[in-house]
């Protein structure tokens, strides 16, 4: 009668470790595809996507988007609505240059171009008196720097704190743009003369671009000064570049084709 030809035990372990391995790895490589997306969007769990046809066309889409944790799909939370951007239409943030194609421009101080890239909300703001925590009430004294040249380039500040003949936004005296509005944290470099001075606020008409901004009807500013919370994003992008940052942005509504 013949033996058979047992496994060593130290076989069988090796095998069974090696059973159990692949069936731990489409769960493991599932978890390293999960996209790896740009601060402040990959913590944000509220965002204001602002899409564009092109380059440089001056009207846009605006739509707000939710999700519970920042784990979780986008998930619309209101319609798209239409919002005018900078008269040139859209360059690349200097901070964003990467995600740029040949041929796209790059954002420089008064280029009137809205920032295209991806960044944190800031505090709401207006020349109308307001309740909410962190408002910032613009007053006749209320100005933001647009001059490369000053150390306080890109912040909203006091006349009495910058030097005389600085250039500034008399932010009083934009009406009605500013009677209601909300700072984008616009991470601007004044040695590359990367802009300044950007914000979502009240459009003056429906047929005027901004100089660099993101205008709108007053309503739907008030409407989104009560969507936006610390940690909250806005995202502004030529429609063929969603897909440049992969997983991390929602499709808006009505969306075209991308390329």
């Amino acid at each position: 009668m013949q033996r058979r030809n047992r496994e060593p035990r130290a076989g069988r372990r090796i095998r069974i470790a090696a059973a159990a391995l692949a069936l731990l790895l489409p769960a493991t490589a599932g978890a390293q595809e999960r996209p790896v997306c740009p601060e402040p969007l990959a913590a944000a769990t509220r965002l204001v996507l602002v899409t564009a046809s092109g380059m440089n066309t001056p009207e846009a889409r605006l739509q707000t988007f939710e999700r519970g944790t920042p784990a979780e799909r986008w998930r619309a939370a209101g319609r798209p609505e239409p919002v005018l951007i900078g008269r040139a239409g859209l360059a690349w943030s200097h901070f964003h240059r990467s995600l740029a194609r040949r041929g796209e421009p790059i954002k420089v101080e008064g280029d009137k171009r809205a920032p295209a890239g991806v960044y944190a909300i800031g505090r709401s703001f207006g020349t109308l008196p307001s309740s909410r925590p962190g408002y910032l009430h613009v007053s006749a004294e209320t100005v933001c720097v647009d001059d490369v040249r000053s150390p306080a380039y890109n912040t909203i500040t006091t006349r009495d704190r910058i030097a005389p003949k600085t250039s500034v936004e008399n932010m009083s005296r934009m009406l009605p743009m500013y009677r209601r509005g909300i700072a984008v944290d616009y991470p601007s470099d004044a040695r590359a003369k990367a802009g300044s001075c950007i914000f979502i606020h009240v459009w003056r008409d429906p047929k005027t671009p901004t100089a660099g901004c993101v205008a709108m009807p007053e309503a739907r500013v008030e409407a989104l000064q009560a969507f936006v919370e610390p940690g909250a994003a806005i995202a502004i992008m030529p429609a063929v570049a969603l897909d440049r940052l992969p997983g991390c942005l929602p499709e808006p509504a009505g969306a075209g084709a991308r390329s």
